[in-house]
């Protein structure tokens, strides 16, 4: 009854709903949803048959809207306007206008995108962007430094191949705004990232012909390479560099013996420099520190290397207690890398570990007082532990215990008004993302709620406002929406809002029965799925644990759970039941690490056994040099996450630093792992 309720009163907050009863509205719903369905199938003719149904429904923006998307090609100019107009001011109004602007530049139609771009909100596509700075540059005929920078920037960002940043890089390119050195840098991190298709484009706009020696180059890298006998001009010098690059990811010692050993006095310094950084990344990556060491000192000048690079090359450093190697690889990074919570905060520690401490200096006439004398370098340490230091995540908590605070939960700020309330829960955008979560369209709900926080007004809402929404998706238990809102805000922090503790006597009574802290449970819950009960990866993790079904159906069996079936992992107090075992198992498996826990229930625990081999080093350390990047970032979020749920639920302040301690080879003297842990 509960969620009847809730769905009338934001439909009844929004001017498309129909002022219906509860269950005339959920009729509605189910036509949306079929909508919806009919969309993901190109169902066009279906789509344009129910639409005249959806009029006035809360979530009519999103029918019309998949109805003219299917056919956006063959739309008049008259048709997409109107639809602008009915809807003007929703997140479907810009959504379709992105979507135009993109058709627009593959049509080379500059003057209809020109006329469009103005009123085009969002500005987050990298590739309409791209558009509307060549449309810039052909109106003028200009191309302003401002304009090929973030032209550059675009292009190097981009995952994929595009159309937009592609050719507008190629424009700039042949007006030699930009250099073909640009386009080969392109192609070296595409090619690095195993995205063929991307470097193959970069290459096309620079050396055309050279495509099919790339093919050879790259197919088989190490035939290629062998067989090739030298590399004189610049071309053949790049696809050689590509080719090591291929060759690097999947066979360091090769890759590094080729360019030793027969291309290394043919490359350029600069080209010698990429493919040794690329060979120092993926031995790193590999946890071959001592080894990833040696290849990066083989590069001759470190602002040759990516941030990537330079950041693998201080993980290796970390795990080696090389602190001179941790502080130059930082410094070489650009300034935007510099300014990575996590550089901070190992620059300054890498800094404090190799400047002297301060001493006292000599009494002085009128105090008689020894004066401390601290090291400029040192200041400069602190000061930059302190630009970072807070509750908000890992390296912040970090930083605020070296300069020797615990963590605390901080106050909680004024209490929302009555005006600030009602403004978010009267406001249309995000009534309709909350309707279309509550109704089963998680996408699109949380897309267009996003876009009303984020994207709506220049800069997004401010802070009072962000913690108004929060509020909102809170009363309504969509919790994710509630912390991802309360999250984004700068000056104040409501941790309450960005911690919550849904199902908490649930977790509690589950957690003690079973001897684990609920403040852990909770750190993982929120990681894992937002509290979001159905929740589903994409790998078939399921429910509030993400809890994957072999593994599920082993944990069942072990806790003793005769007749559990995989339906149950949605429900509630079975999904907490079955995961808070597993993590149990997980952590008494790694001797009571949080750290390998958290990394065994995300990546199993086959993989943090191995990586767990090498020296004794702080787990914080560890962590950073984890080699997947989920689950790097996933042991430092639910370990900080962890760390702020002690703080809310004890009152008493926290050490991140203790409950990491640290993390080494398996004690032979504790009990054979269990192999059996799925």
């Amino acid at each position: 009854m509960l969620f009847r309720v809730i769905l009338t009163s934001i439909a009844l907050a929004v001017p498309f709903a129909l002022p219906l009863a509860s269950q005339a509205q959920n009729k509605g719903d189910d036509l949306i949803l079929e909508m919806s369905q009919a969309y993901k199938k190109a169902d066009g003719k279906r789509l344009a048959t129910l639409l005249p149904q959806a009029r006035g429904h809360a979530l009519e923006p999103w029918a019309a809207y998949w109805e003219l998307r299917l056919r956006l090609d063959t739309a008049s100019v008259q048709e997409i306007h109107d639809f602008f107009a009915r809807y003007a001011g929703t997140y479907q109004e810009d959504r379709l206008r992105n979507d135009w602007l993109l058709l627009l530049g593959t049509r080379r139609d500059w003057a209809t995108f020109a006329a469009e771009y103005p009123h085009y909100r969002m500005n987050d596509d990298k590739e309409v962007r791209c558009y509307a700075l060549l449309v810039e540059s052909l109106t003028t005929g200009q191309a302003s430094p401002l304009l090929v920078e973030e032209v550059r920037k675009n292009w190097m960002a981009q995952r994929d191949a595009d159309d937009g940043c592609n050719m507008t890089a190629g424009r700039l390119i042949g007006l030699k705004k930009m250099s073909a050195d640009d386009a080969w840098r392109r192609a070296r991190s595409s090619m690095e990232a195993n995205r063929p298709r991307a470097a193959r484009n970069a290459v096309e706009l620079v050396a055309p012909d050279a495509l099919p020696l790339l093919a050879d180059a790259t197919v088989g890298p190490a035939k290629f390479l062998t067989a090739k006998v030298i590399a004189v001009r610049k071309v053949r010098k790049e696809i050689i560099t590509l080719s090591l690059i291929k060759l690097a990811t999947t066979d360091v010692e090769q890759a590094a013996f080729l360019l030793e050993s027969k291309w290394g006095p043919q490359l350029s310094a600069e080209e010698r420099n990429w493919v040794w950084g690329v060979i120092g990344k993926q031995a790193a990556n590999k946890l071959m520190s001592a080894d990833a060491l040696g290849y990066y000192a083989k590069v001759t000048k470190d602002g040759d290397l990516t941030d990537d690079m330079l950041g693998w090359k201080a993980r290796a450093a970390l795990r080696m207690g090389k602190w001179k190697d941790v502080q130059s690889a930082v410094q070489a990074m650009t300034p935007e890398g510099q300014q990575d919570p996590a550089w901070v905060y190992w620059k300054a520690r890498a800094v404090l570990a190799t400047t002297p401490a301060p001493v006292a200096a000599p009494a002085t006439a009128a105090s008689g007082a020894p004066a401390p004398v601290m090291a400029p370098a040192r200041a400069e340490a602190l000061a930059a532990l302190q630009s970072i230091a807070s509750m908000r995540g890992f390296y912040e908590q970090l930083a605020q215990e070296e300069l020797g605070q615990r963590i605390t939960s901080p106050a909680k700020p004024a209490p929302l008004t009555a005006e600030e309330k009602a403004a978010a829960r009267q406001n249309p955008g995000l009534n309709r993302g909350l309707y279309a979560i509550l109704i089963g369209l998680r996408s699109e709900g949380t897309r267009e709620w996003n876009y009303s926080t984020n994207l709506h007004g220049k800069g997004g809402m401010v802070d009072r406002e962000l913690l108004a929404a929060a509020d909102f998706a809170c009363s309504r238990e969509v919790w994710d929406r509630c912390i991802n809102t309360s999250e984004r805000t700068k000056g104040v922090v409501d941790a309450e809002q960005r911690f919550p503790t849904p199902f908490r006597e649930a977790v509690v009574k589950r957690s003690a029965e079973i001897g684990l802290e609920a403040a852990y449970v909770y750190g993982l819950i929120r990681q894992e799925s937002r509290f979001i009960m159905d929740a589903r990866s994409g790998v078939g993790a399921s429910g509030l644990m993400q809890v994957m079904p072999a593994t599920a159906r082993w944990t069942a069996k072990k806790i003793g759970l005769s007749s559990f079936t995989i339906e149950q992992l949605n429900d509630q107090n079975t999904n907490i039941a079955i995961g808070t075992a597993y993590l149990k198992l997980a952590l008494e498996d790694f001797a009571g690490s949080q750290a390998l826990a958290a990394a065994a229930y995300n990546a199993g625990p086959g993989r943090p056994r191995a990586w767990r081999n090498g020296p004794v080093i702080e787990a914080a350390i560890w962590a950073e040099n984890v080699p997947f990047s989920e689950t790097r970032d996933y042991v430092k979020k639910v370990l900080s996450n962890a760390t702020n749920y002690a703080a809310l639920l004890t009152g008493q302040p926290q050490s991140l630093k203790t409950r990491l301690g640290t993390v080494g080879p398996r004690d032979a003297a504790t009990p054979e792992p269990n192999r059996d842990l799925p």
